[in-house]
Order: C-alpha cells, then sequence, then structure tokens
C-alpha cells in the first residue's frame, strides 16, 4: 500500500567528516527532504541515529576513527529502520560489494553528487537499490556504463 508521506516530510540525517560537503549534501537537499542532522564522524553518526530516527541515512565510507562500513553494520545490529545510502570517493566495485554487504541500498560517488543523491535517496526509499555508475573504467579512460545509475529491484 504506498504511503501518504511526500518526499519533504523523509528525513535524512547526512554523515560525512567534510564541513563543505555537508553543506553541500544539504543544500542538494533541501527541496525534496528534511534534512534533521549532521555528525562529522562514526561515533556520531550512531548516537545521531538513536536520537533522530531518519528515514534515510547519507554515510561517507572513509571517515577517521570508524569507517562509514562499520557505522552501517552496527546500525543494522541496532535494528534501525533507515536506509543507507553510501556517498563517497571510491568507485571501486569490491568497495560497492562491501558497502551493500554492510546494509547499504544507495551507493553514489561524490562527483556524482548533483546526477545522482536525489535519485539514490528515492530509489533507497521505494525499497529499491541504486548505483553511480563508475567514472571510468581505470583499463582504458573510457566511461564503462553509459547509463546514468544503475537500479535494481
Amino acid at each position: 500500500m504506498p504511503s501518504s508521506t511526500t518526499s519533504s516530510d523523509r528525513r535524512v540525517l547526512l554523515v560525512d567528516d567534510n564541513e563543505a560537503m555537508l553543506g553541500r549534501m544539504a543544500a542538494t537537499l533541501a527541496t525534496e527532504y528534511v534534512v534533521v542532522g549532521t555528525a562529522r564522524d562514526g561515533v556520531s553518526a550512531l548516537d545521531a541515529a538513536r536520537r533522530l530516527d531518519p528515514d534515510v541515512i547519507v554515510l561517507d565510507v572513509s571517515m577517521p576513527g570508524m569507517s562509514g562500513l562499520e557505522v552501517a553494520s552496527r546500525l543494522r545490529a541496532m535494528h534501525s529502520r533507515a536506509a543507507i545510502v553510501f556517498f563517497t570517493v571510491h568507485s571501486e566495485e569490491a568497495i560497492v560489494r562491501e558497502a551493500q554487504a554492510a546494509g547499504g541500498v544507495g551507493y553514489v560517488i561524490k562527483p556524482r553528487l548533483h546526477a545522482d543523491l536525489l535519485r539514490a535517496i528515492r530509489e533507497a526509499l521505494e525499497g529499491r537499490t541504486f548505483t553511480s555508475p563508475p567514472t571510468a573504467n581505470r583499463s582504458n579512460g573510457t566511461p564503462s556504463d553509459p547509463e546514468p545509475g544503475r537500479r535494481a529491484q
């Protein structure tokens, strides 16, 4: 049964160790979602997730102390209901697989903030997965996926 909740009612927690990036993410999401908080490290992210009960957590993979992968695993162990969308500079398939195994349903690479983040959150809220296309095939420098994003049910 479809939810009567609109996207503007959906609550998002942003987690990144870069303050400027947190600002860019918040500005990108402001028209469609309520950013209920930000955190700059894994411990703060876990605390904020407990207190704020967001619908979605946008989570950096690489942070000092506790990685985003560890945060995601701990959130799952806590039975968090939040969908996790990873937001990172890492485009390697091995890290994408680790993120999925940790509970991530979205994976957006930072250079594709404006192209992919809103869509990844929408897909996550609908129970679908989303992964940004790789930036380039490292062997020859050409795009390896011409589609704007990959989606799976």
